[in-house]
């Protein structure tokens, strides 16, 4: 297992599922609506739950792509995601535009074993604007609007604490 990276101070994500907001505490405070898991909460992997407790940023990717840029296997795959796109593929898990990659910090809750938030792959995650927001509806990540998930990526370092709450 990959040692955890240490939490950068002043800044912290707060992520509320049974309001389905994410608030951005740092210089000042910034709510944006999200759409969590539509299975609720949990921890277990295939549980397609959005995991509960203290994380924090482990990785980030997608800096500089367009809006809309689609990434599979955390890789721009050269596609710009549009609604003609949604419309063709309307079961598709859209990850869009960046992706803040959470590990948990709480050991046996959302670390190691089968609830690793990590190995998971529990993303904070753009997505088609067309998706509804403040409706649980994903597979356990945390989706934002687009222009939304720029604004945070932009504000948010590797090592950010990040606390998710029912």
């Amino acid at each position: 297992m990959q040692a955890l990276l240490p939490e950068k101070d002043g800044m912290e994500l707060i992520i509320n599922l049974s309001e389905q907001w994410l608030e951005l505490r740092g210089e000042r405070t910034e709510r944006f609506p999200v759409s969590t898991a539509r299975n609720g909460a949990g921890q277990s992997q295939g549980s397609e739950a959005t995991p509960l407790g203290r994380h924090l940023v482990r990785a980030r990717f997608g800096d500089g792509l367009p809006e809309g840029a689609v990434l599979a296997g955390r890789k721009f795959s050269g596609e710009i995601c549009n609604g003609d796109k949604v419309r063709e593929h309307p079961q598709r898990d859209w990850v869009l535009t960046r992706i803040l990659w959470l590990g948990g910090m709480e050991p046996g809750h959302n670390l190691g074993g089968d609830v690793d938030s990590f190995r998971r792959f529990i993303y904070i995650h753009g997505t088609p604007d067309s998706e509804p927001m403040g409706t649980p509806a994903s597979h356990g990540c945390i989706r934002m609007r687009n222009a939304d998930m720029i604004r945070v990526f932009d504000q948010v370092p590797v090592g950010t604490a990040v606390t998710i709450t029912e």
